[in-house]
C-alpha cells in the first residue's frame, strides 16, 4: 500500500472519530480532484461547487460508507463525486423538461392525462404488494431491510444497532431480498 493511501486510512479512521482537522486535510487533498470531476461531468462552476459540497457533507455524516477492502479511499470518493455530479445533470435536464413543458401551455401532442391517473392507481396497487411481501418476512430479515430501505442506514450501522456481525446483515438482507422477488415474481404474474 503507497504512503498516501495510508495516510488517507489515518485521516478516514480520524474523520469517523468526528476530528474536524482530518476532515480539513481531506477537504485540502481531495477538494480539487473533485471540482474537477464535477465540473467536467456537470460543465457548470456553480453545480459542480454544490456537488463537491454535497460529497464532503455526505462523507462527513457517514463516513462509514468508505470501505477499505473495496479500494483506495481517493477512489471511493472520487467516484461518490461522479455519481453525484451524474445525478445532479439528470436533475437538471428534468427542471428544464418540466420547465419547457410549463411554459408551452399547447397540449403536448401523444400526453394523455389519464396515463397519470393509470400511473398513480399501478403505484399504489404496487406499493400494497410490497408492504405485504415484506410482512410475509421473517422479523430479522424485514428489520435489516427497513433499517437499510426506510432507515436508510448502511449494513454497518445496523449491525451496530442490532448487535450482530455485519456478515449476518448481508445474509438476511440477501436472504429478504430472494424472498421479496419470488413473493412479487409470484404476485405479478412472471
Amino acid at each position: 500500500m503507497r504512503e498516501e493511501e495510508q495516510e488517507d486510512l489515518e485521516l478516514h479512521r480520524r474523520v469517523s472519530g468526528r476530528d474536524r482537522a482530518a476532515f480539513d486535510e481531506i477537504y485540502r487533498r481531495y477538494g480539487g480532484p473533485a471540482y474537477g470531476v464535477a465540473l467536467r461531468v456537470t460543465a457548470q462552476e456553480l453545480i459542480a461547487q454544490e456537488v463537491v459540497q454535497e460529497a464532503f457533507l455526505a462523507l462527513w455524516r457517514a463516513p462509514e460508507a468508505f470501505d477499505p477492502t473495496r479500494g483506495a479511499f481517493r477512489s471511493f470518493f472520487l467516484a461518490l463525486v461522479h455519481h453525484r455530479a451524474v445525478d445532479a445533470v439528470r436533475r437538471e435536464e428534468r427542471l428544464r423538461q418540466r420547465t419547457e413543458r410549463a411554459s408551452n401551455l399547447e397540449p403536448v401532442l401523444g400526453e394523455d392525462p389519464a396515463e397519470d391517473v393509470v400511473q398513480d392507481a399501478y403505484l399504489g396497487v404496487l406499493r400494497k404488494e410490497v408492504r405485504e411481501a415484506l410482512a410475509s418476512l421473517p422479523t430479522d430479515q424485514r428489520k435489516v431491510l427497513e433499517l437499510a430501505y426506510f432507515g436508510g442506514k448502511t449494513q454497518v450501522v445496523i449491525a451496530g444497532e442490532l448487535g450482530i456481525p455485519i456478515g449476518t446483515v448481508k445474509t438476511r438482507t440477501l436472504a429478504a431480498m430472494r424472498k421479496l422477488r419470488v413473493a412479487l415474481a409470484r404476485e405479478d404474474g412472471s
